[in-house]
């Protein structure tokens, strides 16, 4: 909204001489760093009323599992508010408002993505935790099935217009291009494409949308499970996320690196900076001993989010590299669960996800938790250095 009213009152700023104040909204690393201090202020500033009315809303965690180790180790985390995530949509969504160009297709589509997946995690949080309430044979959350149709409902309809949006005159377009890790997109200063590349059909970049919107989704989803876990490293990855998709969206900077140039997406590292400052803030209320939960309101939108961004600016694998401990998550339950069923009752960690085995291991919480989020920070320090070995 800033930067449309100052493309707007360019010219009379001009002639008045009063664009120098406002020019710095021109440059989009400003307005990305400025979106990270405003979604973190906004979160500080609202969050303790925010908790004041979910508690008076009796949102609290009930500490349901079917663990008895983890049911002993949550005990002292009941009733304490959750459904936080409100705090975190509501921050990406305002700064994105205000400081992003929301004339542009991919900040519209990346609000989209924040509005539909807080929205279905928080009617998921809501109907678990207010089934007591209810009465009995109320239902304890949305069933699975139900939450995975919205979710790859919303990376089908992300996938058909970012890739209608990312089209272009030219017959191969580089926005649509399968940016494979260490291969060159450009073979010179001049821009022109190598001629090796390997371009994605509507149907493979949808594909590729709906499989890695969903799957972080519910990555992140499964990490939050100790104060200040999703919320540490989810501000890591963000922070990753904002230099990919300025490096993207800028042709003086896309080139000369050899990766993908994808115009206008430079206004989604507005969107990841807004994202690390929420998640940075959240951390405030959110770290041991956690004062709010962000809940599936907040982790869904938090990994649809970075997916849909990495997908958008052709880079998926440095992404997802960057989102190694969410993976190493959500696959130590599919390995769980998998050979817990193959094997008749056999387990390979003494709970999953992965964070849990740890803490049964001996790990303090907070130890579990910081050296995860060292993890995360090394693996964006080498994600962000292969965008360079070309």
């Amino acid at each position: 909204m800033l930067f449309i009213l100052l493309d707007i009152l360019r010219d009379w700023l001009y002639e008045v001489g009063l664009y120098w104040p406002f020019g710095v909204l021109d440059q989009i690393e400003f307005r990305a760093l400025a979106a990270t201090l405003l979604s973190f202020a906004f979160v500080i500033v609202f969050g303790r009323r925010t908790i004041r009315v979910l508690v008076s809303l009796k949102i609290g965690d009930t500490g349901l599992t079917d663990s008895e180790a983890l049911r002993a180790i949550s005990a002292g985390r009941r009733n304490t508010p959750t459904m936080g995530g409100v705090l975190i949509a509501g921050a990406i969504v305002l700064s994105a408002v205000l400081l992003a160009d929301i004339r542009t297709a991919y900040v519209q589509m990346g609000i989209l993505t924040v509005v539909w997946l807080a929205a279905l995690g928080g009617a998921d949080d809501y109907l678990k935790l207010t089934a007591a309430t209810r009465g009995a044979g109320s239902r304890q959350g949305l069933y699975a099935w139900e939450k995975l149709v919205f979710q790859l409902g919303l990376g089908v309809l992300l996938g058909v217009f970012a890739f209608r949006y990312g089209d272009s005159e030219a017959p191969r377009d580089v926005a649509h291009a399968l940016n494979i890790p260490f291969q060159k997109t450009y073979t010179n200063a001049q821009g022109e494409a190598n001629p090796s590349l390997i371009y994605l059909t509507g149907v493979w970049y949808i594909l590729f949308m709906t499989l890695i919107t969903a799957g972080l989704s519910n990555a992140v989803n499964i990490t939050d499970g100790m104060d200040g876990l999703a919320s540490g490293c989810t501000t890591a990855v963000a922070l990753g996320l904002l230099v990919l998709a300025v490096i993207a969206g800028t042709e003086r900077w896309s080139v000369p690196l050899l990766v993908p140039h994808v115009p206008t997406a430079d206004e989604l590292g507005v969107l990841a900076g807004a994202l690390a400052g929420a998640c940075l803030g959240f951390l405030w209320w959110n770290c041991a001993p956690a004062a709010v939960f962000m809940g599936d309101t907040g982790s869904l939108p938090i990994g649809g989010l970075i997916g849909y961004i990495a997908v958008v600016i052709r880079q998926e694998f440095a992404v997802l590299l960057m989102c190694g401990v969410f993976l190493a998550e959500i696959g130590s339950v599919v390995l769980q669960v998998g050979y817990f069923k193959s094997t008749g009752g056999k387990r390979v960690f003494r709970c999953a996800p992965y964070h849990h085995h740890l803490h049964l291991g001996g790990w303090q919480e907070q130890q579990v938790v910081a050296r995860m989020w060292i993890v995360s920070i090394l693996l964006v320090a080498f994600a962000l250095a292969t965008v360079k070995l070309r």
